[in-house]
């Protein structure tokens, strides 16, 4: 076969632009790209306070409804059950038919979904919504990851992902707090009709503004086309999937994920009730020490992306600059949370918490660039992949958290769990390896070979 010369993102060297590479600030201010990405931005943050708002309304809703822990637990796991089996599938639609239609029909979803929230009458009702959350916000993510795969440039990835996710982050630290104004003021109801009613806002403004090739859109710049490879802005056609090259480069890292997410679910769904049960705190305390940890995360998720992105440039080492961000985070959050498990004192658990969780966000950025760094022709279905490991965390770890809670009446022994996972996660980052697909390869696999 005739070797062709490969795509940009097949391979890792010196990155140049059009009259040098752009600044952080130049590449994002003023540009239509930088809009795009506060859009994606405010997406991550309103589905993250739509997914979360439940975790502060859970004591409210724990009584109103008559839910034991182990109940809850079913119902807090009640969204990630087709979160988790919709990643691949969300991200094949996304690939297929674009993020500008695929994401206005799943927020649209995930809008009503979150409406129909706050209409729960007991344990059935409470677990359909959640379920029908899920399959709404299942295909946002991946499909998400291929909006960037298109718009951002191949040494802003990490980046792109670190601020979308910071974002998130952002949903989660002022949940609590939000939450908790909107039930003082109405009730644990009404938190989640607001929710759902900017999910719909925001669905109006992404329809109204992006578009699926950037060469499509009406404002953008020549210069701003040049700075993006030439496959970014091509027509796509439709390739075939390399089911076989994308199972054997994502696995490992989808295993890394589940590892990531156990201790994240428990970070996002039972921390209000920690500092709510263990500690005897009141709504504005227990949402306010909620903040306090959760806010960490937004710091983490930007500075792992600037860091690893950092990396790639000054190494040109695509695998060294990704598994390094991987191993010290999830090793230094399992090395942070231990104090959770020898401590009761209030104010060091926080702490201790605080950074565990700043740790742990260095890795979530890393983990979605990667999908876009081995087959960015395919983003959202690489990337669904990869988040399958976080759904299937999802789905466990909050139900497990809750059955050990109600079997031991003991904080410690979830939290050990979580811990032991982390130290997992962080010997099998050690295997990452981030190569890209490149045309070649995704040729042979389609004519039946194996491909490397």
């Amino acid at each position: 076969m005739t070797q062709r010369p490969r795509p940009r993102g097949a391979q890792m060297r010196t990155l140049k632009h059009p009259g040098g590479t752009p600044t952080l600030r130049e590449a994002f201010l003023g540009r239509v790209r930088g809009k795009v990405l506060i859009l994606l931005c405010l997406m991550y943050m309103i589905t993250y306070i739509d997914r979360v708002n439940i975790a502060t309304a859970a004591p409210f809703m724990q009584k109103d409804l008559g839910l034991s822990n182990t109940e809850l637990g079913l119902a807090l796991s009640a969204f990630s059950i087709p979160y988790a089996f919709f990643q691949i599938f969300g991200g094949m639609i996304g690939d297929h038919f674009g993020p500008r239609k695929v994401l206005g029909v799943v927020g649209f979803m995930w809008g009503l979904a979150t409406i129909y929230t706050g209409f729960a009458t007991g344990l059935l009702t409470l677990f359909a919504a959640r379920l029908a959350l899920g399959f709404g916000e299942g295909a946002s993510f991946p499909t998400a990851t291929h909006a960037m795969a298109k718009w951002l440039p191949e040494d802003r990835r990490a980046f792109g992902q670190g601020i979308t996710h910071s974002f998130s982050r952002l949903g989660n630290a002022i949940a609590p707090i939000f939450i908790a104004i909107l039930i003082g003021v109405w009730g644990w109801r009404e938190s989640f009709w607001v929710g759902g009613a900017l999910s719909l806002i925001w669905v109006f403004f992404w329809i109204r503004y992006f578009r699926d090739n950037p060469k499509d859109h009406p404002k953008i710049t020549q210069q701003e086309i040049e700075e993006l490879p030439p496959y970014q802005t091509n027509r796509e056609t439709h390739r075939k999937t390399p089911w076989g090259l994308l199972l054997r480069r994502v696995l490992p890292v989808t295993f890394v994920d589940f590892c990531y997410g156990w201790t994240l679910w428990v970070y996002l769904t039972w921390m209000p009730s920690f500092f709510s049960g263990h500690y005897g705190m009141d709504l504005k305390k227990f949402a306010l020490f909620t903040t306090l940890v959760l806010v960490a995360g937004v710091v983490g998720d930007t500075t792992g992306g600037l860091f690893s992105d950092h990396l790639m440039r000054r190494t040109g080492n695509l695998r060294f600059a990704r598994r390094t961000v991987l191993v010290v985070g999830l090793a230094g959050a399992f090395v942070l949370i231990l104090p959770t498990l020898f401590f009761s004192n209030v104010a060091i658990v926080t702490v201790s918490l605080a950074l565990a969780f700043f740790s742990l966000e260095l890795c979530n950025s890393v983990l979605w660039a990667i999908p876009m760094d081995i087959a960015p022709r395919h983003a959202g279905t690489a990337g669904g992949l990869m988040n399958t490991g976080f759904g299937i965390a999802g789905i466990l770890s909050p139900l497990v958290f809750g059955f050990l809670l109600d079997q031991t009446h003991n904080w410690v022994v979830p939290f050990a769990v979580s811990a032991a996972l982390l130290f997992v996660g962080a010997v099998a980052a050690l295997g990452v390896k981030p190569r890209p697909i490149d045309v070649d390869e995704e040729e042979l696999a389609a004519a039946g070979g194996r491909g490397a």
